[in-house]
């Protein structure tokens, strides 16, 4: 597992580290915020990226959120000081443990865990979201081409259906696909529905 960790303070830098290290992990890249980092990140594809943000002000804690937001991987953020508008923040763009006043060797390797499961349950829940919306919109564009068939063709629910199943299967096609051919080429024949 590669792990990267944006820190440009030494010392604290070497306690994750070192936490990482006893955990079992030697894949470890330290990144100081600095420069044009975030590219370099993306290059570096990490796993996991761990945050030293200390005491962060807004300008480093916008920064660091915009990471999170290009990278899509789990991130937990160590701060030593921190307030509701920085933690919604933080969460808000996706960081996965945000830790204050924690950082010590040994809670390394159960924050990183816990960034990871929960990142990976959020993608999931997300993937079941995107899945349910497209099947939701491919119900509607089937639904209407079922429509425009019934209407044209004086057919039956059941009878439309099985009309673009016959078609997708006969073309190789999803029926969603012949649905929204037959519905963009009823709109260009005037006859939408």
């Amino acid at each position: 597992m590669r792990i990267v960790i944006i820190d440009d303070s030494g010392l604290r830098a070497t306690v994750l580290e070192e936490g990482l290290r006893e955990a079992g992990y030697d894949d470890i890249h330290i990144v100081p915020p600095r420069g044009a980092f975030v590219a370099r990140l993306e290059r570096m594809a990490p796993d996991v990226v761990l945050m030293d943000l200390g005491s962060p002000s807004r300008d480093t804690l916008e920064e660091m959120l915009i990471v999170s937001r290009a990278l899509a991987k789990p991130i937990a953020m160590f701060v030593d000081q921190s307030d509701d508008a920085m933690i919604g923040a933080a969460i808000d763009a996706g960081v996965s443990a945000y830790v204050v006043d924690g950082l010590r060797k040994e809670r390394v390797k159960p924050v990183l865990e816990l960034a990871v499961r929960r990142f990976n349950a959020f993608a999931k829940m997300q993937s079941e979201l995107d899945e349910a919306r497209t099947a939701l919109s491919d119900r509607k564009i089937i639904d209407r081409a079922k429509s425009i068939l019934m209407n044209q063709r004086s057919l039956s629910e059941q009878d439309a259906y099985a009309l673009l199943r016959s078609a997708a299967m006969n073309q190789g096609k999803k029926i969603v696909e012949v649905a929204q051919a037959l519905i963009t080429a009823s709109e260009l024949l005037g006859g939408g529905v």
